[in-house]
């Protein structure tokens, strides 16, 4: 047969079968919503008794139940980290800081103004920190993340992550935000080139430019209310000075500087609304743009699903807060009365028994702040844990799955402290 035969038109007739494209897989959160709420319930409780110390085994069960439940190909995530490594690590991160605080402390006792002076490098300090602290917990729960039976993992220098994260940091507070997509690619390509799933390398094909396009119009609308509420105060400075010297200032119907109120108040009323659709955006932003080898994740996220969650969390929270408020309202009354302290008693009466009655009153009230703490933690946990994972893990689909047929397993698990850290540093993410 000839060149020309081969590449000949078929016959008619004849059958053509082109190449299928590859099959994307949907990633699949089996919603398990009441066993999930049981869970948050009964830590919650731990969590009461032990003041609060249940809540690194809580975590880890979090993670495991969300973990278990979501699955690629048919095959779920496993999630083998342990509440006594979270406890460990966040016991070594305050033997770490400890001595820091505790050298400010007396820096604020032997001068005040050295304490002032102190507070700069203090902070920069726990910024660096705070980053570094942020690499090193994602390092742990990637490391004890499987599927397949195959470790996901991560290398590379915390110190290395938390320089550059400070400098972009710099560059997004002195441009207002603008730098933000620029310096979430950056991080993203760092952090990915530094994690692998077997022998597949991580990376982040996603560029800033791309980001800004897309959400630029939510952050000129908040910046513009920001920019118009603090611009009330010094444009009012100004025409003061103005009206000293005689000079005539007519801002028509409006009346002077108050006619910002008119830009700001829409602007800041919106930003909440414009928050949420902004990490919406970023979320399918971030998603759509990890591979590991030639394994493709797209997102096709919608940012209504987002707003309305966050919708339901704000309504569902103001109940319950309210319900809970009356509820320790109504227990203090009663201790109070039992106490033979009435209601209706004169301040002077609610004083005396809070002198007398000392250790009572304040383990009362410290117990109340403990339980209704607990109880919008449940609210948080469902509704920006599990209902945020499941409408994320269900908006993405995996490409090239079968890349992970013969991958080769490779790195070890590494120890908690970076979670410590982040904990202690109230930086942790999820």
């Amino acid at each position: 047969m000839t060149l020309q035969d081969s590449t000949a038109e078929p016959l008619p007739g004849a059958h053509y079968n082109p190449v299928p494209p590859a099959r994307r897989h949907p990633v699949v959160f089996a919603r398990q919503g009441k066993d999930f709420l049981k869970l948050s319930v009964r830590g919650a409780a731990l969590q009461f008794v032990t003041f609060g110390f249940y809540r690194f085994w809580l975590t880890t069960d979090v993670r495991r139940h969300l973990w278990s439940h979501t699955s690629v190909d048919g095959a779920p995530l496993e999630y083998l980290g342990r509440g006594k490594e979270l406890l460990i690590g966040f016991l070594f991160a305050l033997a770490i800081l400890t001595p820091i605080y505790l050298l400010y402390f007396l820096a604020g006792l032997e001068a005040e103004r050295l304490k002032a002076f102190a507070s700069i490098p203090l902070f920069i300090f726990f910024y660096l920190f705070g980053q570094f602290a942020i690499y090193r917990a994602r390092r742990y729960r990637l490391t004890r993340t499987i599927w397949r039976g195959v470790r996901f993992g991560m290398e590379g220098s915390g110190w290395s992550y938390s320089w550059r994260a400070s400098l972009w940091g710099l560059g997004v507070l002195f441009t207002l935000g603008a730098l933000y997509p620029w310096r979430a690619a950056a991080l993203e390509r760092f952090k990915m080139r530094h994690t692998h799933y077997g022998d597949l390398k991580g990376e982040f094909i996603g560029d800033g430019w791309t980001f800004f396009k897309k959400g630029w119009w939510m952050w000129a609308i908040c910046l513009v209310g920001f920019l118009a509420l603090m611009g009330m105060p010094f444009i009012g400075l100004v025409l003061q000075e103005l009206k000293k010297q005689g000079v005539a200032v007519d801002f028509g119907r409006f009346g002077d500087y108050k006619a910002l109120l008119f830009i700001a108040v829409p602007c800041l009323i919106a930003t909440p609304f414009l928050w949420t659709m902004f990490r919406a955006l970023e979320w399918r932003w971030w998603a759509s743009n990890i591979r590991f080898g030639e394994i493709d994740i797209a997102s096709d996220l919608p940012k209504s699903s987002i707003l309305i969650l966050y919708l339901k969390f704000y309504v569902i929270l103001s109940l319950v807060s309210s319900v809970v408020s009356v509820l320790m309202i109504a227990i203090g009354a009663a201790v109070l009365e039992v106490m033979g302290i009435s209601m209706s008693a004169k301040a002077s009466e609610f004083q005396a028994f809070a002198a007398n009655h000392n250790f009572i009153f304040v383990g009362g009230m410290m117990a109340m702040y403990l339980f209704a703490g607990l109880v919008v933690g449940i609210v948080q946990r469902f509704f920006l844990q599990h209902e945020l994972w499941r409408i994320i893990a269900s908006s993405l689909t995996i490409g090239n799955v079968e890349a992970a047929d013969h991958v080769i397993v490779q790195g070890d698990v590494v120890n908690a402290l970076g979670e410590g850290l982040a904990d202690s540093l109230d930086v942790a993410g999820f």
